[in-house]
């Protein structure tokens, strides 16, 4: 079943002189329930624009965003923010924690706008999720006190706290080291798949984006389908072909 489509999305800004600044051009994608999904772009690419659409954050300026069988076109706000705030689970690269409020506080905030049983059981959701990822000895910690691979766990324990359809996923292993990154990532792909949640990652990192089942790359505000096997073994021959000869060696 269809989660959430886009069709013909576009995105234009106007910048301070007038001028139009196109950051999506007619994308097409459909993300089932249950699916992974990676898509792969350098900085400045629209990646960052793409998710906040994907999860209703953003309106596009052209083009039709469907969130399973509801045209999202002609929702009033506070209809897209209940939608959002049921459905969508957001991760970001830096964290985004309240520095204020300990780990079981800032996995109970989306509760908080919640009613009835999710509302009044919030701090044991939350604490419950806390366990979940590792962190059940970590509740009265302030963010501060958490390594960055904690602090991730507890962005993550905060995004799937209302058990979403739509886990967003946005660098979730750009500000960690590389044995941390994996290990959240796996995180990740196990409670999404274990909830039966779609899991959206974007990322520059190649091989972040080969855990996904379908991958695709957003360049200029393009996006297409890629083959992560090509995009590998074009990597590796450029690297090869970096050579920085020493002053006087022969070449």
């Amino acid at each position: 079943m269809t989660l959430v489509s886009l069709r013909g999305v576009a995105k234009q800004v106007l910048l301070p002189d007038d001028s139009r600044l196109d950051i999506l051009h007619a994308v097409d994608l459909d993300v089932d329930a249950g699916d992974h999904v990676s898509i792969v772009g350098r900085s400045g690419s629209g990646k960052t624009t793409l998710l906040n659409i994907l999860g209703l954050l953003d309106s596009p300026s052209a083009g039709e965003v469907q969130f399973g069988d509801e045209s999202t076109l002609t929702m009033r706000a506070g209809r897209l923010d209940r939608m959002r705030g049921a459905n969508v689970g957001f991760v970001f690269q830096q964290f985004n924690l309240l520095a204020g409020r300990t780990a079981l506080e800032n996995v109970a905030m989306p509760l908080s706008y919640a009613s009835g049983a999710l509302f009044w059981k919030r701090d044991a959701l939350a604490a419950a999720m806390l366990d979940r990822v590792g962190l059940s000895h970590r509740l009265s910690s302030l963010p501060d006190r958490l390594s960055g691979g904690e602090q991730q766990r507890v962005a993550i324990a905060r995004a799937l706290v209302r058990s979403p359809r739509l886990i967003l996923a946005d660098e979730p292993t750009g500000a960690l080291d590389v044995e941390t990154g994996a290990s959240v990532m796996s995180l990740l792909d196990e409670v999404a798949s274990e909830s039966g949640a779609a899991l959206v990652t974007i990322t520059h990192d190649l091989h972040v984006a080969a855990r996904a089942r379908r991958h695709y790359r957003l360049d200029a505000g393009v996006l297409q389908p890629v083959d992560l096997d090509h995009a590998f073994a074009a990597s590796a021959h450029a690297e090869r072909s970096v050579v920085v000869a020493e002053p006087g060696a022969p070449r």
